[in-house]
């Protein structure tokens, strides 16, 4: 009888102890367009010089972020109040360069011009491999049946067409990420050395006049990544420099291993630097190994002719959301509702300087690793409007929820349509958008490692990267909406019984 009364006993305190559900709401609303409005007009005013990447402004941003987290009591995923994760980078310019080709001595920018510094003291090539368009995706690669590794690669700007004017990557008449500019050159780079080419020499005359232009006037400072010497080294060549290689290869689109001899040395001129994500971390307490990270990037474009550059929406509107869902789970804690699964806050560096903080994250150095990353919402300026809903300003768009997992794509519907209420707009949410919204900001380097992404972005304006990017013109109604749409989606994501399930994933990310 005894054994009985204790075994009801316990059954009562069983229940006792399960936690009702919890209306998010009630910490959703926690997140005001005052509270928005405030931390913004601190976050992107004068005082921070414009958060220009390897300047004090920035380095005061990191630390006013920090103070943020410190005051919240939401801890370093590395203890020891350490709320940095230091992120090596270079103030790069043109290095040195000697080179010849079958005897013949050649002269930087007239006929190529470097784009990764590297140091290279000697290095003697009989060869190259002329790859065609130097494309490799799931509907096309050039580099079929070519072994590439520890070799030169030449290829060529722009993708091949089918009869009926269409790219044969894509099938459509709209340009891939493969077709022009810097982010084709990006693509045609990586892919040679995802295959492990040694160097790679791309065809394309028009960034060559360019960058020899902008050389000739001025041999400025970029920063890129800290690059190791055993790097992918490439040149931007032109035709001209081309034919000096093989002298039909403005008719010939035959894949070949050419014989030529070159000689070449670079010597690397870089500075080294350390710039830092913000990180802070909220533990799990069922399944605290599995990571939801949410990001947006801290930096912006420092100065102008004097002027600040305060990047209020690009992206202080992102940043200070992130403050907002950070002290909304604190609520919810102090409640007594801790997360299922952990939350990393990612404050990324340099997103301006070609998404090189949120890279390092994904490519070297994560903090979690990337299988038990379960997704990534990235917030990347969602204060203002764009042209297309002037008349219709309750949108944001939502772009590569849909690309790697069915389920964060109904999440992101779901919550919306149970709390929020804002018009989804996928216009950009693809791979063929000629504006490559999806590859050009920091949620594709989560995306190419196959982890479900949702990139929330307001579109582009005319103060886009202007001194007039300021936080008086930010619609604070629309940024609190926004705001806890993603609170709502990552809540929905910490909080569910069973992890997303990634059933699009594609060759390549």
């Amino acid at each position: 009888m005894k054994k009985n009364l204790l075994i009801v006993a316990l059954g009562f305190l069983a229940i006792a102890c399960v936690k009702e559900p919890v209306d998010p709401a009630i910490y959703g609303n926690t997140i005001t367009s005052d509270e928005l409005r405030t931390l913004l007009h601190q976050f992107a005013s004068d005082e921070f010089e414009g958060r220009e990447t390897g300047e004090p402004g920035h380095d005061m941003a990191t630390d006013y972020l920090k103070e943020q987290y410190v005051s919240m009591e939401v801890a370093s995923p590395y203890g020891n109040n350490v709320y940095f994760q230091e992120v090596p980078l270079e103030y790069q310019k043109l290095p040195e360069v000697s080179m010849t080709i079958n005897g013949k001595k050649a002269t930087m920018l007239e006929g190529f011009i470097p784009s990764r510094n590297v140091n290279i003291p000697s290095l003697n090539i009989n060869q190259i491999i002329y790859a065609g368009y130097g494309i490799d995706d799931d509907n096309y690669s050039d580099y079929k049946n070519l072994d590439v590794k520890g070799k030169i690669v030449i290829v060529k700007i722009g993708e091949p067409v089918n009869k009926d004017s269409t790219y044969v990557t894509t099938g459509t008449k709209e340009k891939s990420r493969w077709t022009s500019g810097r982010r084709a050159r990006v693509f045609k780079i990586e892919a040679a050395e995802n295959l492990g080419a040694r160097g790679v020499f791309i065809i394309d005359d028009s960034a060559h006049n360019y960058y020899a232009n902008r050389y000739q006037t001025n041999n400025e400072s970029s920063i890129s990544k800290a690059s190791n010497d055993n790097d992918t080294f490439s040149f931007i060549i032109t035709q001209a420099f081309a034919k000096e290689l093989f002298n039909d290869i403005d008719t010939n689109d035959t894949h070949k291993v050419v014989d030529v001899k070159i000689e070449l040395s670079i010597k690397k001129n870089a500075e080294s630097f350390i710039s830092n994500n913000v990180v802070a971390f909220i533990k799990g307490e069922e399944k605290p190994d599995e990571i939801v990270v949410i990001s947006s990037h801290l930096d912006h474009e420092g100065t102008e002719d004097g002027e600040v550059k305060n990047g209020a929406d690009d992206d202080g509107s992102g940043t200070v959301a992130m403050l907002e869902i950070a002290q909304a789970f604190k609520a919810a804690i102090k409640d007594g509702y801790r997360p299922k699964r952990s939350i990393l806050f990612l404050h990324l560096t340099a997103e301006e300087k070609g998404l090189q903080g949120s890279k390092y994250y994904t490519d070297v150095n994560p903090i979690f690793p990337l299988e038990n990353t379960v997704a990534n919402l990235n917030i990347d300026m969602i204060g203002r409007i764009d042209e297309y809903h002037e008349d219709d300003r309750n949108y944001v768009y939502v772009i590569g929820a849909n690309m790697l997992s069915t389920e964060l794509l109904e999440i992101n519907e779901t919550v919306n349509e149970k709390y929020t209420n804002i018009n989804l707009d996928y216009r950009y949410s693809n791979e063929t958008d000629p504006n490559n919204y999806y590859f050009r900001s920091d949620h594709y380097n989560f995306a190419k490692h196959n982890i479900p992404v949702t990139f929330y972005f307001n579109g582009p304006h005319e103060d886009y990267h202007k001194v007039t990017d300021t936080p008086d013109k930010i619609e604070y109604d629309l940024l609190e909406k926004r705001t806890r749409l993603v609170f709502y989606t990552a809540w929905e994501l910490v909080n569910r019984e069973n992890r997303i399930v990634v059933d699009k994933a594609e060759k390549g990310k």
